[in-house]
């Protein structure tokens, strides 16, 4: 098959939708399949075009075996409304100028966020006459509504019409989590239009490791320490202050270290909370160059996951899946009633406290630091889940057979 993927996130960016885009179209790659990809240039998280890609209007390169065309994006790092505007409109007019000059595909596999790409999406798929599958990896505007991030009611109108549009004009949804999928029931998406194929990892990418092998500690004078690892977005929905403050909670035990890793920006604000509670067991890194991944990974004694209250079942955390193929135990700091506490408890990989609440965080660490045999029976199970229920190769069997059955319907 020919398969466009379209995406705003590929590699290099190290994080969130970009590796799992790069995952997927490689290895249908490697099955045979030609795999074009429409990207923006690079810029998560920091939000600036990372300097190679900079002063360019279009790129065409080829990556191991994929032919990845790039556009344009205002990119800017201050995060605000007219922003982001400017930042998805480059990218709707000029990815879609630059597909146009693709070779036409058998399918299209178009990934949200953002909810606006749906557009060209859509249009690109009416010119072609080909199947277009959405993939939701997060439920907008749903997620920007409940954290507060949009709040004009013409707006949020605008957005929700542009929701319907999207779900009526794809020819298959496919979602995460059975939560996403009863969320869209609920909007009225009809069922046979949606299908569950979880988010994956590569387990033998990432996978358990000897601590006493781990450069990241050494590189980080964290030898004989027990780490407490946050890594990942640091934005409105995970309220790391909270992790913050569960480090007062945590003084009295020397041997425990709070490791957080995350955008220069984000990182440096909460320095600045650190330092106002004159806390010593916090270390702040940036991120981390995606081939040290499994070392950092497996050097952790425990992963956390971090949500704020209201969210519920418009947002499910990949780095669920990397912790549990590390063999690392979670504590997830979640909604009870969340995707994300959800899965958690269903790999037996970890435990769930209440969120916002840096007490409870902290006696959760506290527990199983003083119980060293649960801590490595969680990574055990959280090992084990991951490969009976998040192996790339098995995703990607069902990715596969979706699109074979799209395109054969079609030619039928």
């Amino acid at each position: 098959m020919r398969i466009l993927i379209y995406s705003y996130n590929y590699y290099p960016e190290p994080i969130g939708i970009a590796p799992l885009m790069t995952e997927l179209a490689e290895g249908l790659a490697r099955r045979g399949h030609e795999v074009h990809v429409s990207t923006a240039m690079p810029s998560y998280p920091e939000s600036e075009i990372y300097p190679e890609y900079r002063g360019k209007l279009y790129t065409r390169e080829r990556l191991n075996g994929i032919s990845l065309a790039r556009c344009y994006v205002w990119s800017r790092t201050e995060r605000n409304f007219r922003n982001r505007v400017f930042f998805e409109l480059s990218f709707i007019f000029l990815s879609f100028w630059q597909c146009l000059r693709t070779p036409c595909p058998d399918l299209i596999f178009l990934t949200i966020p953002g909810l606006p790409v749906c557009l060209p999406g859509v249009i690109l798929s009416k010119i072609y006459r080909r199947p277009l599958v959405l993939n939701v990896q997060d439920i907008l505007p749903d997620a920007a509504i409940h954290v507060g991030l949009i709040t004009n009611p013409q707006l949020i109108n605008i957005l929700r019409k542009l929701e319907r549009f999207a779900y009526n004009n794809a020819d298959k949804i496919s979602v995460i989590t059975e939560s996403f999928q009863n969320n869209l029931l609920k909007k009225g998406v009809p069922e046979n239009k949606l299908v569950e194929i979880s988010n994956w990892v590569d387990i033998n990418f990432i996978k358990p490791r000897e601590k006493t092998d781990s450069n990241f500690r050494q590189e980080n004078n964290l030898k004989d320490k027990f780490i407490v690892l946050y890594s990942g977005n640091i934005a409105l929905t995970q309220g790391l202050e909270n992790l913050i403050e569960a480090g007062k909670y945590l003084k009295a035990i020397e041997q425990i270290v709070i490791v957080i890793v995350g955008e220069k920006k984000a990182i440096a604000q909460l320095k600045l909370q650190a330092e106002a509670k004159k806390l010593n067991n916090i270390l702040l890194l940036p991120f981390q160059p995606r081939e040290k991944l499994p070392d950092m990974l497996g050097s952790a004694d425990i992963g956390l996951v971090m949500q704020k209250h209201n969210v519920i079942n418009f947002n499910m955390p990949s780095k669920i899946q990397l912790l549990l193929a590390s063999g690392c135990p979670i504590i997830a700091s979640v909604p009870a009633l969340g995707t994300a506490a959800l899965a958690v408890e269903k790999s037996q990989g970890g435990v769930v406290v209440p969120p916002e609440n840096p007490q409870a965080l902290a006696q959760a660490i506290k527990d199983l630091y003083h119980q060293p045999d649960i801590l490595k029976k969680l990574g055990e199970n959280g090992r084990k889940y991951a490969e009976n229920y998040y192996s790339f190769e098995k995703v990607l069997d069902r990715y596969e057979e979706l699109f074979k059955s799209l395109v054969n319907q079609r030619e039928n």
